[in-house]
């Protein structure tokens, strides 16, 4: 697979929490000129980024991130939001405390409320791998399938650790045939990430990959 194939599977990501409008404008001009499959990046600025890239670039943005815990109707609110300000796609994170506690009914309730939410938007459901036994992950596989998301998503970036090719193999063994499969965190290499895809990734969550080509080749590679 080539460069360009993997690019157009990465949501090119900037999330940190001291985001700027000027690094929000870059991260989109870089999404727009490598041809990635969308651009990642704070609610605060999805409406200036519609604006600004013109329908150049898909916007993905996140909810209850990145721990999780708002409550249903918090979420579902951010997501209204953000959809109305112009956001294509949702990544949204469990309440892993829920999870923790066996509440398996309350995060399927929550998330077909979000999947209502999204209508048309691309949902991709993001469950904290690092933070789950086998059994938690199998678990949410069969919960984000009945609940008709679009992905089962590995992490945040913001805990303890990212997407494994381990995690990738047991999400493709165990969710749904219309659910497909996002690695965020821990892709440090091209290598890396044809990895995830050979296993089953058809997103990347990233920021690392455009970095090392630019690095490699220059810009507007």
């Amino acid at each position: 697979m080539d460069i360009k194939e993997i690019l157009s599977m990465v949501d090119h990501t900037y999330l940190k929490q001291d985001a700027s409008w000027e690094q929000i404008k870059t991260t989109c001009d870089e999404a727009i000129c490598y041809n990635t499959a969308s651009v990642c990046i704070p609610p605060s600025f999805v409406e200036s980024a519609r604006e600004y890239c013109d329908q150049k670039i898909r916007i993905c943005t996140v909810v209850g991130f990145p721990n999780g815990y708002s409550t249903e109707k918090v979420k579902c609110y951010e997501i209204k939001n953000a959809i109305e300000n112009g956001a294509d796609e949702i990544d949204t994170v469990i309440n892993i405390g829920d999870l923790k506690d066996g509440k398996f009914n309350k995060i399927l309730d929550e998330l077909k409320a979000e999947r209502y939410f999204c209508r048309n938007a691309i949902m991709k459901v993001i469950i904290e791998t690092c933070l789950l036994t086998e059994y938690e992950k199998k678990r949410m596989c069969e919960i984000v399938t009945e609940a008709k998301a679009d992905f089962i998503k590995t992490s945040t970036g913001f805990s303890i650790g990212g997407a494994t090719r381990e995690d990738i193999k047991l999400f493709k063994e165990n969710v749904g045939k219309n659910v497909k499969i996002k690695a965020a965190g821990g892709i440090a290499s091209f290598d890396d990430a044809r990895d995830f895809i050979a296993l089953g990734a058809s997103r990347l969550g990233t920021s690392r990959l455009i970095k090392i080509l630019k690095e490699e080749k220059g810009e507007g590679y």
